[in-house]
């Protein structure tokens, strides 16, 4: 079952901010109150050790303490709030969970999804309230695929909205132009043979990979308004825009941008030698 960690940190944000003002706006002034009314009825209450300190201690906590939840919600909510503005707005972390982007990223990198490049949405409901940008060919960025708004998908873009795609004999075409490859090496890896290369896709340099013991997927599609075409950087072995079909703009969730750490399970030792941008 997947956790919707975005609508559980604004529960908690705004919870615990509306406990704590309502309780400053009623409750709270009851006992403030209540305090110094105390106060005026132990005039000795800031002689440190004193009788009257004592009893002054004893009946505020007794009559006119902090409840428990009210304290929790005024120690926590600004902590949240930090969080909530920084995840929902500036920068969220995320985990590769499969192969589909190797070369360029592995199983167990944690990196760093930029939420403003594209525009700032509203959290959950994922409204677009600010138009900064859109997203261009050859980015590496993080969505939700088609009919599904539970799991996020890592993918480098393709198409953009009107681009004509072609694929023949593992060979990427856009708008009739070939997209350059140069080929590095050939290597064996289990039972597949990796054919590791440079694609210039956008006018930057990406690694990319084609499993050579597997068959090509030729086809055209014209990318609809509104919508992205998104290919995995391990050719053969990613499911994407050639499965589900294309991704509307407003399923997009940011550009990941940069690695920051590398951890393959709980039972390894993270290791920060893959730390640097996402090219």
């Amino acid at each position: 079952m997947n956790i919707d960690f975005p609508l559980i940190l604004v529960i908690l944000v705004f919870g615990s901010g509306f406990i704590w003002l309502v309780d400053s706006l009623i409750a709270g002034r009851s006992r403030k109150a209540r305090i110094e009314a105390l106060k005026e009825r132990y005039p000795n209450w800031e002689a440190e050790g004193s009788s009257d300190a004592k009893q002054l201690a004893l009946l505020v906590s007794q009559t006119a303490s902090e409840p428990a939840i009210v304290e929790y919600a005024r120690s926590f909510f600004p902590v949240l709030a930090a969080v909530f503005v920084l995840r929902s707005f500036l920068f969220e972390p995320f985990q590769i969970p499969s192969s589909s982007m190797v070369p360029t990223l592995e199983v167990g990198d944690y990196i760093l999804v930029n939420k403003f490049n594209y525009g700032i949405r509203l959290p959950v409901v994922r409204t677009k309230v600010l138009d900064l940008g859109e997203p261009e060919r050859g980015d590496v960025v993080v969505f939700f695929p088609p009919h599904q708004n539970e799991t996020y998908f890592i993918k480098r873009v393709i198409g953009l909205p009107g681009d004509l795609i072609e694929y023949r004999n593992k060979q990427l075409t856009v708008n009739g132009e070939v997209v350059p490859q140069e080929w590095l090496a050939t290597v064996p890896d289990g039972r597949s043979r990796v054919k590791m290369g440079v694609e210039t896709v956008g006018g930057d340099d990406h690694l990319m990979q084609l499993d050579l013991r597997r068959p090509g997927r030729d086809f055209t599609v014209r990318v609809k308004p509104g919508h992205y075409f998104m290919m995995g950087d391990n050719r053969d072995n990613s499911s994407d825009s050639r499965v589900w079909g294309q991704v509307a703009e407003g399923d997009i969730v940011g550009q990941a941008v940069a690695i920051w750490m590398h951890w393959e399970s709980v039972m390894s030792i993270p290791s920060f030698g893959r730390v640097g941008a996402i090219q």
